[in-house]
């Protein structure tokens, strides 16, 4: 649900895009989550959420999200927040696990990100993430079951935990290698010069 986490994720993918050794490097999400308490409410406006959440008025929060959706649009992003729907990630991290178990975890992250962010749909429903799981080929059925078992919380909460661990307090947050990090959605060349580091240390 983060606005920049998306926009960073473009930055990095154009920044590997004009790495050499971009075939030896293996990406991998972790789960953070800004806002654990969060409630899901289909009901409520972005806006107004930002509003609630940062004291302060509909008017500000409406202009913040205005020049973060055009923030994303320099790097190709359509945000739609007015289609925007307030909902805990908790389940949308689990389901990122499942694909990453299958696989798919880059793919899958991409289509949460359009979804909460582009589509307007409800990260935090069952029917939501079940499409994504079809539209990636992957067992909608083995997935719906998994939730139902309580399967991947445990990997969510060791991420997180792992996430504090580490010292990360805010996202985006890049590990390179245990090595580097950049905090942030960081120009594309910040990005470059950190993985051309990285791999000089290998």
């Amino acid at each position: 649900m983060c606005p920049f986490c998306y926009i960073g994720k473009r930055k990095f993918e154009a920044a590997l895009a004009a790495f050499d050794n971009k075939d030896a490097v293996e990406i991998e999400w972790k789960s953070f989550m800004l806002a654990p308490e969060l409630q899901t409410d289909t009901t409520k406006n972005i806006h107004q959420f930002l509003a609630d959440h940062k004291g302060m008025s509909l008017e500000e929060a409406t202009g913040m999200n205005d020049n973060v959706a055009h923030m994303a649009a320099q790097v190709g992003l359509a945000y739609n927040f007015d289609k925007s729907i307030v909902a805990n990630s908790f389940n949308a991290h689990r389901f990122l696990h499942f694909a990453k178990q299958h696989g798919k975890q880059q793919e899958a992250e991409e289509l949460v990100f359009q979804a909460y962010f582009t589509d307007g749909k409800n990260i935090d429903s069952a029917d939501t993430l079940m499409g994504i799981a079809t539209t990636l080929g992957l067992d909608a059925q083995a997935f719906a079951a998994a939730m139902g078992s309580g399967a991947f919380a445990d990997e969510v909460l060791a991420d997180i935990d792992e996430a504090q661990q580490l010292g990360v307090r805010g996202v985006p947050f890049f590990v390179f290698d245990r090595k580097y990090a950049v905090s942030g959605a960081q120009d594309p060349a910040v990005f470059l010069q950190t993985l051309e580091k990285s791999f000089e240390t290998l």
